[in-house]
C-alpha cells in the first residue's frame, strides 16, 4: 500500500465535520460534499441563524438525504470530531483565541489563506507566525493542527453537475495520525486524492500558491486545481 492512498486502518465514515466560517463559499462546499458522502456536518458561524439558514439550503438542494445542521461557531467546534477552519483570514486568530477550549484535543484542519488583492491581482500576505497554519498550531496548542484544503474551487464543489473533483489535497502537519485521518477525509471527497505535504512550516508556499491559482483562473476562465504526478 502506498502512502498516497487511504491511510489503512483510518476509518471516519461516520465523524462529525464541522466547517466553521460554514456560511462562505468555500465552507459551504466543503460541507456538501462531506455530507454526500454520508458524514453528519455542522456549519459553524458568528450567528447561529447564519449556520442554520446556510445548512437548510444545503438540505434543500439536494434529491438525496444529507446530514447538515447549523450551529453558532463554539457549538460546532464542541460538536464536531473533525474541525475545518474556514473563515475570513481577517477573523482567524481571534476567531481561534476565543475556541480554544471547545478545540482542545481535536484535529484542526486549517484551510484559510492570507491573501490580499489590488489592481495587479492577488498576492499572499506576510503571516508573523509564517502562516495561517502556524498561527492556528500557535493559539491552539493543545489541539491537533493540520493544513489541507487550500486549492479546492468553492464553485466546483457547489457545482451540482461535478460529480467528481479532479483534485490532489495537500495535507501538512506536525502529528502523523492527524494527517493520515485528513487525507483520508480528502478521499471522501470523489476524484479527489489526499497526499501528505510536509510539516507546517512548509504552509506559507502552499497557502500562498493559491494566488497563482487565482491568477490561472482569471486568465483562463477556469477552476484550475494541482495534481501532483509520479506517485
Amino acid at each position: 500500500m502506498t502512502d498516497t492512498t487511504t491511510p489503512e486502518g483510518v476509518d471516519i465514515a461516520g465523524a462529525t465535520i464541522a466547517v466553521l466560517g460554514g456560511t462562505g463559499d468555500q465552507g459551504r462546499g466543503l460541507a456538501r460534499r462531506f455530507a454526500l458522502a454520508g458524514n453528519p456536518v455542522v456549519i459553524g458561524s458568528r450567528k447561529a441563524e447564519r449556520a442554520e439558514t446556510a445548512a437548510a439550503d444545503l438540505v434543500a438542494a439536494e434529491r438525496t438525504r444529507i446530514d447538515v445542521r447549523g450551529l453558532d461557531n463554539a457549538a460546532a467546534a464542541a460538536e464536531g470530531d473533525i474541525v475545518i477552519i474556514a473563515v475570513p483570514w481577517e477573523g482567524h486568530r481571534d476567531l481561534l483565541v476565543s475556541l480554544a477550549e471547545p478545540l482542545a484535543g481535536k484535529i484542526v484542519v486549517d484551510c484559510v489563506n492570507p491573501l490580499g488583492f489590488d489592481k495587479r491581482g492577488p498576492y499572499a500576505l506576510p503571516v508573523a507566525e509564517g502562516s495561517a497554519a502556524q498561527q492556528a498550531a500557535e493559539v491552539l496548542p493543545e489541539s491537533r493542527v493540520t493544513a489541507a484544503f487550500h486549492h479546492v474551487s468553492a464553485t466546483v464543489l457547489l457545482d451540482p453537475e461535478v460529480e467528481e473533483v479532479d483534485l490532489d489535497v495537500l495535507v501538512l502537519g506536525e502529528d502523523r495520525s492527524a494527517t493520515d485521518v485528513v487525507r483520508a477525509l480528502a478521499d471522501r471527497i470523489p476524484g479527489v486524492r489526499g497526499v501528505f505535504g510536509g510539516r507546517l512550516r512548509n504552509a506559507h508556499q502552499v497557502e500562498a500558491l493559491t494566488a497563482n491559482l487565482i491568477a490561472v483562473n482569471r486568465r483562463y476562465k477556469t477552476h484550475a486545481a494541482l495534481r501532483v504526478t509520479g506517485l
